[in-house]
């Protein structure tokens, strides 16, 4: 998948932004100013949060992604020409846990996922 795929993708989830907070170049999506994919602007790998640290170590393990460096161990890394179907499920998931820590107001003013 290329850089902009991803962030074709990202772009559809509902009150997903992109920013560049670093400078340089990354591609940084936000829902409701919180971090849920980040494509590094040198090493073009897209970071995803998932559930817990342990689910991490449980895909890196199984060499779905890699840590994500300078992330929390609950984000892992992951190829951008690594399977479709899994960056998709990744990204997804990633969004889905990041809206739904959000504030229940805040919520409610996103169109469903």
């Amino acid at each position: 998948m290329s850089r902009e795929s991803v962030n074709a993708m990202c772009s559809a989830l509902p009150g997903s932004e992109n920013s560049d907070p670093w400078g340089g170049g990354h591609d940084c999506w936000k829902v409701g100013g919180k971090m849920f994919a980040v494509i590094g602007a040198m090493d073009e790998r897209l970071s995803v949060k998932t559930d817990s640290p342990e689910t991490a170590e449980m895909l890196i393990d199984a060499g779905v992604g890699q840590r994500a460096r300078y992330l929390h161990k609950s984000w892992i890394a992951m190829p951008l020409d690594a399977d479709p179907d899994e960056l998709r499920h990744r990204i997804l998931a990633s969004y889905r846990l990041i809206r739904d820590k959000l504030p229940k107001k805040l919520q409610a003013g996103l169109d469903p996922a």
